[in-house]
């Protein structure tokens, strides 16, 4: 299905023209409750959006006013372990971006390989690596949407990262900033792999972000990831990871980003 299609859907719910995007990760949803003029459209009604299954990600597609901000908020994603092909990951974002979105913030998971940090830290993404072997540029370039070679040198953008640092600060809300290793999952990273990726540079480890931010990069958008360390990976500390208690820890930092992001996206429209 084509995005135009999924675009016209969304059209028939709202009259709401979105200047900035949110993808919101596991338990990281809460955002989209505050958004006034609300509209909820679940993902498994827009033509072609691949329909999420993973715990935590509500799979609905919620459109509304933030202030005098509107604001289009994807509670949940689809990933690449779910099965679904990187092009159809990337999909959420083109839509967004066909309605008008000029700036993604990007929100996840994500497990600590830097021994600076600590669960519920914040961390904004200043570049990743991309270890998941796909991408949703792959196959013939549409040419209406980007390049056929896109430069990814700023594929986060420092500006938007200084905007965030500057809401933090007035909210007194601690920050990071790092690097995100994306890999295909659904298993956690054994610690071979957290160590080779400590070695190359990697502060975070998780398994989603990577194909939406290229494919917002493809389309002109500018994004800001922000990570939630819900766990340290594999090797930093004793003990295994579970993933029922990496929610636990993205529900109880919620807050946080909530706040964060209330203060943020403001700013991202301007």
């Amino acid at each position: 299905m084509s995005v135009d299609a999924a675009v016209a859907r969304i059209r028939e719910e709202t009259s709401v023209e979105p200047l900035v995007g949110l993808v919101l990760g596991s338990g990281l949803g809460a955002l989209a409750e505050e958004l006034d003029d609300r509209v909820e459209i679940p993902y498994g009604d827009i033509p072609g959006w691949p329909v999420s299954t993973a715990i935590g990600h509500a799979g609905t597609l919620v459109l509304g006013r933030l202030g005098d901000v509107p604001l289009a908020c994807m509670r949940g994603r689809a990933h690449l372990y779910e099965g679904v092909g990187a092009d159809r990951v990337a999909f959420g974002v083109r839509v967004l971006g066909r309605l008008g979105i000029g700036s993604l913030v990007v929100t996840n998971a994500a497990g600590g390989i830097n021994v600076d940090y600590r669960p519920g830290l914040l961390v904004l993404i200043s570049d990743h690596v991309n270890f998941q072997g796909a991408s949703p540029l792959v196959g013939p370039n549409d040419e209406s949407l980007g390049p056929r070679f896109p430069d990814m040198s700023d594929a986060y953008d420092a500006e938007l990262r200084a905007r965030a640092r500057d809401a933090a600060a007035r909210l007194g809300v601690e920050v990071g900033e790092g690097i995100y290793g994306a890999w295909l999952g659904p298993q956690f990273e054994t610690p071979a792999e957290i160590r080779f990726m400590r070695a190359i540079g990697c502060d975070l480890a998780g398994m989603s972000t990577v194909p939406e931010v290229i494919a917002a990069r493809h389309v002109g958008i500018r994004v800001l990831g922000v990570s939630v360390v819900t766990n340290m990976a594999a090797g930093v500390l004793p003990g295994k990871i579970d993933h029922q208690a990496v929610l636990g820890v993205a529900a109880r930092a919620a807050d946080s980003l909530t706040a964060l992001l209330r203060e943020l996206v403001p700013t991202l429209a301007e």
